[in-house]
């Protein structure tokens, strides 16, 4: 078991941003009566396909159950996997938070960069690169993950809420009882503030396994309308870039923090 989890520990530490890898709260089911058992792996991949990881204590910075104004810490074991397996007793729709701890990648061709900046849309980076005297090879970048995922228990009414995370995307309808026929509005926070002109990925996972990605622009709240259709599975991933002054030669000089949320339309 220490070796397995070692071995998985290497690859999540692998697996790096330059390559748009997302990292998402996969539950086994989003709609589930009470007294059941929520049951969620924590996935990394690309377009929403990905091996399901154990939990590793020191990879994690928090876990939690949220349900209005309720918080409980989820109780998981370094090897757990699925990550997450709790019964559920009060009817509403519940969050599930997860944040990681920092982990780094080293950038050691400029062309990934430049490809990373490009997909996630981040104005002005590759000019504040140049302006910092930063080198167009061997620099480091910091990452940070905050993933969400919603799940309805009994007639899952409720509402979902922004839960402290340094960024993090809120559901600004319930996407089991609203009527969703205008689209799903959700809003981008960065350090509890609205993120004007960021861009959302849209991955939509259909019942055969197809998924679709669509870019979405917030407005100057933060908002956005996503379309959405029902029994669809939906991933919604932002990521936000801020610059570091390292202290020393082989410290990051780059912090990417990547929000995502997870939920599935009835």
């Amino acid at each position: 078991m220490v070796l397995r989890c070692l071995t998985v520990l290497c690859f999540v530490l692998g697996v790096q941003p330059a390559f748009a890898h997302e990292f998402w709260i996969s539950p086994e089911r989003y709609q589930i009566a009470m007294g059941e058992d929520a049951v969620a792996h924590l996935r990394v991949g690309q377009e929403f396909k990905g091996p399901a990881f154990s939990y590793i204590d020191r990879q994690v910075t928090r876990f939690d159950l949220v349900q209005g104004e309720t918080v409980a810490p989820v109780i998981a074991r370094t090897g757990d996997n699925p990550a997450m397996d709790v019964t559920l007793d009060d009817e509403g729709l519940w969050i599930v938070v997860h944040e990681t701890a920092d982990s780094t990648l080293t950038y050691r061709e400029w062309e990934k960069f430049e490809a990373f900046v490009a997909h996630k849309a981040f104005p002005g980076v590759l000019g504040d690169h140049a302006a910092r005297g930063l080198p167009e090879a061997g620099f480091k970048e910091s990452y940070r993950r905050f993933a969400k995922a919603l799940i309805a228990v009994g007639d899952g009414a409720g509402q979902d809420r922004a839960v402290g995370l340094r960024t993090e995307i809120v559901a600004l309808a319930n996407p089991y009882t609203d009527d969703l026929s205008d689209g799903l509005p959700v809003q981008v926070l960065f350090e509890g503030a609205p993120r004007a002109q960021a861009q959302v990925e849209l991955f939509a996972k259909a019942a055969d396994g197809s998924v679709t990605v669509t870019l979405h622009q917030t407005d100057a709240e933060g908002r956005v309308s996503l379309p959405v259709k029902p029994g669809t599975e939906y991933l919604v991933d932002a990521v936000k870039m801020i610059p570091l002054e390292p202290e020393a030669e082989t410290d990051p000089v780059w912090k990417s923090l990547w929000a995502a949320l997870t939920f599935k339309t009835p």
